[in-house]
């Protein structure tokens, strides 16, 4: 490697440090650098087919949960509330349930988020192509189709500073 292609590399590292050390994110949200969003293919739960690849254009929240998850079951009513909070934005929700059945989840959604409409994963294979380490997880995917922020666990999406956040991606 010549010096100069040695100084343009470590301009370039500098740089790309910088940028990524002024993005101020919220509590538990990291950066991931533009990887292509798997394929999400699901019909929800009243069996209306939803497919991630024709919704582009506008930002996607694409969460993965389950009701027996204890930190699933605790987010999914700020969940509904941050909906709610950002109905003005362009920002799509796409809340993708884990290989349950529909009687579990019409079950726990009717007592902790009656106003979800979750798409079903009902065998797994979407979660498990979308490899989430853990469950609740989220992926922030951008209008082309590229994952560029992603949050694992639970947090309480109804906060100022996550509706900040959200609202800054529009």
């Amino acid at each position: 490697m010549t010096a100069r292609s040695l100084a343009v590399l470590v301009v370039g590292m500098l740089l790309t440090a910088s940028c990524t050390a002024t993005e101020t994110l919220p509590r538990g949200i990291m950066r991931i650098d533009g990887l292509a969003a798997p394929d999400l293919k699901l019909d929800n739960i009243d069996g209306e087919a939803y497919d991630l690849a024709t919704t582009g254009g506008h930002w996607r929240f694409v969460h993965f949960w389950a009701s027996w998850c204890g930190p699933c079951r605790r987010e999914m009513p700020s969940i509904e509330r941050m909906i709610s909070l950002l109905e003005d934005s362009d920002l799509e929700f796409v809340v993708v349930n884990t290989a349950e059945t529909e009687d579990a989840v019409f079950s726990f959604l009717g007592i902790v988020a009656p106003d979800l409409l979750p798409l079903m994963d009902s065998d797994g294979l979407v979660t498990q192509v979308w490899q989430p380490r853990g469950l609740p997880s989220t992926f922030l995917v951008d209008p082309f189709g590229k994952i560029q922020y992603q949050a694992l666990g639970d947090r309480e999406w109804d906060k100022p500073a996550y509706i900040e956040f959200l609202r800054g991606l529009d």
